[in-house]
């Protein structure tokens, strides 16, 4: 019969492979920041040129599977939870897309 410490083991190596204990970390995080946030202090608005860089980092983020760190910056930053369209952030931006044959164009 396993011990209690055995099944503690199973359990958080599970919800690590699973991705949930990383989302819970994540998400005890957004509450801390949310929780120590100055209310009183409001915060500043958020400008198209910061709305786009918060975007170009989230986009960053989930590209590299970085989703808990993502969810932490929209919390704490007021950007939209909503993603803004690819297509939208390269005509803002004026770049350029890598198409699928690695040639850019």
């Amino acid at each position: 019969m396993a011990t209690v410490a055995e099944l503690k083991a199973v359990l958080k190596d599970t919800l690590e492979k699973r991705g949930v204990l990383g989302h819970l970390k994540a998400r005890i995080r957004a509450e801390v920041f949310n929780a120590l946030d100055d209310e009183s202090e409001p915060r500043p608005s958020l400008s198209h040129e910061n709305l786009l860089i918060n975007e170009l980092i989230r986009e960053y983020l989930e590209f590299n599977k970085y989703k808990y760190t993502a969810s932490v910056l929209i919390a704490e930053s007021g950007q939209p939870i909503v993603a803004l369209d690819r297509q939208f952030l390269i005509r803002e931006l004026n770049a350029f897309e890598e198409s699928k044959d690695n040639t850019i164009g």
